[in-house]
């Protein structure tokens, strides 16, 4: 069994519902999953046309022989079968008892219509109990105190003020789906609360506080989800055992349950092509616009930007302001319409999204951009990290007369491998984690003379994919690292000694100033099959199936 976790967010503390409810298949439901499963089944059509219409242009001639003669070679083998079968009952004096030649047979005098009038097919059950009451049936046993049943399956879902939910993206065993994980802070206990199925391998989540579809002001708790294929999709969070999301994001763009027949009929003619309208690729990146929470803005393999509106699931704006994918975004933190992309063509764009065609300020790194981030605690900074393991310090108000002669304020070997995630703690100014593929997380220390390590740890979540801090200034301190091997750590990395000892005078840390703390990593256990496979993949010469799939 193969698992992974490709992506990971914390959803803010106090935006998520103290008791999710169940989902209820009401008609209104259930007319929009129809419709939602006929666009799918259409679309499984098509592609069956396309492959049959194929299929007979290379060897019809072949293909129709051979179809006529294995009916014969069937028809001739289901009359031996029969033969066989019929004389094996003549011979058979315990068959002969039941006449089983005869078994189809309408009794004499009495034909299917009758049948149905004397009872249909259960015209043969002559004494069928039936008890008005359930508790005078002795073979049904029903709970004594159903409101107390209903009462423990609430309290089992309620999320606290205090608990701490993470969404993690997995891929396990070519199954995709997104867990919503909860961390009690009283227990120091990490579960998955619920979890939805996704149609293709997810690649970025972004948790959205607005109702998509609507115009409202008491806000939400959604998960946007970015996969192999070009739609985004909108979950409720509240929502336990969903089915379908509440809103995609494309070629499909719909408000659900709207679905009117034009966009059935739009939904069939696929188109590869970029546009304005809609992605035809990957997803790669996901970033919510947290002044102007009806904004979402999503990069794309098809090497364009789109600004969607929540209110009415369409993209607002299309940007195309690189010449490959599209892999990183990050909203700017005081200027709310400035947006960062980095691309694979190696360069950051830094654009005022009311300004589609303007020219854009734009530095370039050596190699694949991986993630780019703004600084919260300095308006003029951002970070990039790139596929060597570098992470660059760039100041927005120096800019380079082409990319070819950017000049970072620093740069850092972080890491030997693929720098493929990193975090600036919100509450703490130069709180910087980095992950990577070599396995490691490490802490730095960000001061005017540059960056210093404070530690590093291989916290056993395989090739790091994901490592993020939490967004509330509590628990600030608080790391969710996950990866290759499918686990999730919540590392408090208050309770490092050396982390204690390098921001002590910057910031008040949680517990006692004096005397040890425990060091606090909260986790679930995963399978020792799932490290054996890892281990034998390396041992092959693997590097892992994340990293091709970037290549591809």
């Amino acid at each position: 069994m193969t698992s992974m976790i490709t992506a990971t967010a914390w959803v803010p503390r106090g935006h998520a519902a103290a008791f999710p409810t169940e989902y209820n298949m009401d008609d209104e439901e259930y007319s929009r999953i129809a419709k939602l499963a006929k666009l799918e089944l259409d679309d499984a059509k098509e592609d069956l046309e396309k492959a049959r219409d194929a299929l007979n242009k290379v060897s019809v001639g072949d293909v129709e022989g051979a179809e006529a003669g294995a009916k014969e070679d069937e028809d001739d083998s289901e009359d031996e079968d029969d033969s066989e079968d019929e004389d094996e009952i003549a011979n058979d004096d315990d068959l002969k008892e039941y006449d089983m030649e005869h078994y189809d047979d309408e009794p004499d005098g009495q034909d299917d219509e009758d049948d149905e009038e004397a009872g249909g097919i259960f015209s043969n059950i002559k004494s069928l109990a039936y008890h008005t009451d359930n508790k005078e049936d002795p073979y049904l046993t029903l709970p004594e105190n159903g409101e107390a049943s209903d009462d423990e399956e609430r309290e089992e879902l309620q999320i606290l003020p205090t608990d701490n939910m993470v969404l993690a993206a997995r891929i396990e065993d070519e199954v995709a789906h997104l867990e919503v994980y909860v961390y009690e802070d009283d227990a120091d206990n990490l579960y998955v609360h619920h979890d939805v199925m996704l149609p293709a391998i997810p690649l970025c989540v972004e948790w959205v506080g607005t109702k998509p579809g609507k115009e409202s002001s008491d806000g939400g708790n959604f998960a946007a989800v970015g996969t192999m294929d070009p739609d985004i999709e909108l979950w409720d969070l509240d929502l336990v055992d969903c089915m379908y999301p509440n809103a995609v994001l494309g070629q499909s763009s719909q408000s659900l349950p709207d679905i009117s027949e034009a966009t059935t009929k739009k939904k069939k003619k696929k188109s590869k092509k970029a546009n304005d309208a809609y992605h035809v690729d990957a997803v790669l990146s996901l970033a919510a616009n947290r002044q102007h929470r009806n904004l979402l803005a999503s990069a794309s393999a098809d090497t364009t930007i789109k600004l969607w509106d929540l209110n009415t699931c369409t993209a607002a704006h299309s940007y195309a302001h690189h010449t490959d994918k599209v892999c990183a975004l990050a909203w700017h933190p005081t200027q709310s319409s400035v947006l960062l992309s980095g691309s694979y063509d190696r360069t950051i764009v830094a654009a005022d999204m009311r300004a589609p065609g303007a020219k854009v300020p734009r530095w370039g790194v050596e190699s694949d951009v991986d993630q780019v981030k703004c600084d919260p605690h300095d308006e003029n900074k951002f970070y990039v990290s790139t596929e060597n393991g570098l992470l660059h310090c760039f100041d927005a108000r120096t800019l380079p007369s082409s990319p070819e002669q950017s000049k970072a304020v620093w740069q850092l070997q972080a890491h030997e491998k693929s720098l493929s995630s990193f975090s600036i703690n919100p509450a703490v100014p130069g709180f910087i984690a980095t992950g990577s593929t070599d396995r490691t997380v490490k802490l730095w220390n960000i001061t005017e003379k540059g960056p210093s390590m404070v530690v590093s740890r291989d916290l056993d979540v395989g090739k790091v994919f994901a490592a993020n801090f939490a967004p509330d200034d509590e628990v600030a301190f608080r790391l969710a690292v996950a990866g290759s091997k499918g686990a999730v750590q919540v590392w408090d990395t208050s309770t490092n000694k050396a982390v204690r000892e390098a921001f002590a005078e910057r910031v008040k840390l949680p517990g006692p100033a004096d005397g040890e703390v425990k060091e606090r990593l909260v986790g679930i256990e995963q399978d020792d099959e799932v490290e054996e496979e890892e281990a034998e993949a390396e041992e092959n010469g693997g590097e892992g199936g994340w990293e091709s799939m970037d290549e591809e």
